[in-house]
């Protein structure tokens, strides 16, 4: 896969990218409206430079926050709130092909977060990358902005046309970002409905984002409160009975997939074992199969999963001798992390026919990237299924799959409207924290004051009582205000919010702009640098 490496935005470019600057606003806009505006985006790449223009010195030394603030558009859009967004393909909306290209292999998703939160708009982001799906959540300062950033970052490091991409995107904001990720972790929006592995994958998002700069407060609480969601829906529903992994549901094709044979006779194949490889050994064994080869870096797992399957004959095999292995097997299941096809076209052109009675050797490619290439399937002697055939099996039983899922929607509807309570109520922070600040300011001044007048004819204790004195009657007076800004079972969110929007109004906080000042401020000195 590509280097996940941002490239900076190119100076003194008269090309323009577009994106949702004020001068695109109408098409009939003027020259001169054009000019006054040109220079109001935060991003540098939107900048329009027009032949033998003039330019406006004060345009010059003013900061791009200064200049962003001095439209009314603008001023509109710096008091635009943060948004949660989530950018994805999945085996739904795009196939293996698109899909393979966007993958991310899991150590590189502290550096892909770390490259999204260079963006001009976004604030914290997370990767969700599997074999069935690609998503990136953001926070987003802008929805479109960050739409238009994200989309452009998947494009460079797959190189896929920003048109190829949006024509297979799906595009959730805030709420349906919430209930979207829920059901994902539940195993609602999964291939095989109510699979279990998914949720591993979403814990893995927590794991590997702790620590790393960019997947803070919002991006954790959603992803931890998607865990607690799927292991509630598991629990409480039936949605996990009888249901079927990806690992189950390509044994039971490649079994439909053999004629006169059986497992019983089939000489296997299986190439990697990892997680999907040891479940694809384990359905392998419940469907009869005694005898295979298992083909691994290290023999280690192997050893371990042998251990672990009693009357089983597993043979242990390195990856070298992956083709000679390939020419004594009838059935092949690929599940690796190789982001390079192990199979070629000349390789297995050149392997012994199979069996008679199978006719032709069966390619089961479960990884993505796929681990064949795609144009072994033009071989007569070959036969290729990647994981978007897999439709075909868990087609069975779909009307009482989607039974179960009825049943963990009421669950889902539940958990969404706590985590938006929860994230709502972060509003209320940079009030309460500027409310302490200065109350806390003037407590202090004002005791400084009183202390300068007694002079230094106080002793300690005294000067204690005094600060003690002090500090109480700002608690007190605190207490109602704090009581008020935080949601309890008398009191809405939207009763708080009004509360924390008459403080701000009272107190003269300020923090709506000042805080999205802040992060802009941020991201304009993170540009610069």
């Amino acid at each position: 896969m590509a280097s996940l490496i941002l490239q900076p935005p190119i100076a003194n470019r008269t090309t323009f990218v577009p994106c949702p600057c004020p001068s695109r606003v109408s098409f009939k806009i003027t020259r001169s409206q054009l000019l006054s505006q040109r220079n109001l985006s935060l991003n540098p790449r939107c900048q329009l430079v027009l032949p033998n223009e003039k330019i406006d010195s004060t345009a010059l030394t003013a900061s791009p926050l200064q200049l962003l603030k001095s439209s009314s558009s603008a001023n509109r859009y710096t008091k635009e709130k943060s948004s949660i967004v989530v950018i994805g393909l999945n085996v739904h909306t795009a196939p293996v092909e698109i899909r393979e290209k966007l993958a991310i292999s899991e150590e590189l998703w502290p550096q892909a977060i770390s490259e999204l939160c260079t963006m001009n708009h976004i604030e914290e982001a997370a990767v969700l990358s599997t074999c069935n799906r690609m998503e990136v959540y953001v926070v987003a300062l802008s929805q479109n902005r960050g739409v238009k950033e994200v989309t452009e970052w998947m494009s460079k490091i797959s190189g896929i046309p920003v048109s190829d991409l949006c024509e297979h995107r799906f595009v959730l904001y805030n709420k349906d970002v919430t209930q979207h990720l829920f059901e994902v972790a539940a195993g609602l929006n999964s291939l095989v409905l109510g699979e279990g592995q998914i949720l591993s994958q979403v814990k893995q998002v927590v794991k590997v984002g702790q620590g790393v700069a960019g997947f803070d407060r919002k991006m954790s609480g959603l992803f931890k409160h998607a865990i607690t969601v799927g292991k509630r829906v598991r629990s409480e529903t039936n949605i996990a009975s009888g249901s079927v992994s990806v690992s189950a549901a390509a044994v039971e094709l490649a079994s439909r997939k053999l004629t006169e044979s059986s497992y019983a006779t089939a000489r296997v194949l299986v190439v990697g074992a990892g997680k999907m490889g040891k479940l694809v050994i384990k359905h392998l064994v419940a469907k009869g199969c005694k005898n295979m080869v298992v083909l691994n870096r290290t023999e280690e797992r192997v050893a371990a999963i042998r251990e672990e399957l009693k009357n089983v004959e597993i043979i242990y095999k390195p990856l070298s001798e992956m083709l000679a292995c390939a020419a004594e097997a009838d059935i092949v299941f690929t599940c690796t992390s190789s982001e390079t096809p192990l199979f070629l076209k000349e390789h297995v052109e050149m392997l012994p026919t199979v069996q008679s009675e199978l006719g032709t050797r069966l390619f089961i490619d479960i990884s993505v990237p796929r681990n064949v290439e795609q144009c072994v399937s033009d071989l007569e002697t070959a036969v290729v299924y990647n994981v978007d055939d897999l439709k075909e099996v868990v087609a069975a039983n779909k009307e009482d799959r989607l039974q179960k899922a009825m049943e963990a929607q009421p669950i889902i509807l539940e958990e969404v409207n706590k985590f938006e309570a929860w994230k709502d109520s972060l509003e209320t922070v940079p009030t309460i924290k500027r409310l302490k600040d200065n109350s806390e300011r003037i407590r202090d001044a004002e005791l400084n004051k009183c202390l300068s007048k007694i002079g230094d004819d106080i002793s300690e204790k005294s000067k204690k009582a005094i600060y003690d004195l002090s500090v109480g009657i700002v608690k007190k007076m605190l207490r109602g205000p704090m009581e008020h800004l935080r949601c309890n079972d008398t009191r809405t969110l939207d009763e708080t919010l009004e509360n924390m929007r008459a403080l701000n109004r009272m107190f003269d906080l300020g923090t709506d702009e000042s805080v999205l000042e802040q992060k802009f401020r941020a991201k304009v000195e993170q540009a610069r640098n």
